[in-house]
């Protein structure tokens, strides 16, 4: 597909929610609307240096957005490090409800942005564009332009890593 600006509005339909949501769980929703338009900026400057050889248009635009979110990786951190120690924000429907599942969304939240904050930055793109993009090892691999066996190196990495923060027998 050559992506021509007729031909961009459907790569646009089909594809901004996804990297939305992606950039949404990595960063917030507040900033990810900006992030998922920058990225759509940059693939549309970029449109005429696409290669459909080189893979499928979603990696490419994973691969756009993983960058723009390298940026924000220093925030990324502190978000998690923050989340670690404090939780998950309060729920907005009041103090009384649905108090055993706050408290248990808090535990596991805090514990799980606490491990992810400390896998190198490389494993964390892995592990979330796998687990928040839904991306196989050649989708993450096309997205980071990396090989495939180095995806599946940091993912075993990471997961190894996870378990012994959180306790859990592979």
């Amino acid at each position: 597909m050559i992506l021509v600006p007729d031909t961009f509005e459907a790569v646009f339909d089909a594809h901004y929610e996804e990297i939305r949501r992606y950039l949404g769980r990595r960063v917030g929703l507040d900033v990810a609307e900006d992030l998922a338009a920058e990225t759509f900026l940059i693939a549309f400057g970029r449109r005429a240096a696409y290669d459909p050889a080189y893979g499928a248009v979603r990696p490419w635009l994973y691969g756009i957005a993983t960058n723009l979110l390298g940026r924000h990786r220093r925030a990324e951190l502190r978000r998690y490090r923050a989340l670690a120690r404090s939780g998950p924000p309060p729920d907005d429907d009041g103090p009384h409800e649905r108090v055993v599942d706050r408290l248990t969304a808090e535990v596991t939240v805090g514990r799980l942005a606490g491990a992810l904050a400390g896998l190198s930055a490389g494993e964390r793109d892995v592990v979330l564009l796998v687990a928040y993009g839904g991306l196989n090892y050649a989708e993450v691999a096309a997205a980071l332009r990396i090989a495939e066996g180095t995806v599946a190196s940091r993912l075993n990495r990471a997961r190894t890593k996870l378990r012994a923060t959180l306790g859990v027998e592979a």
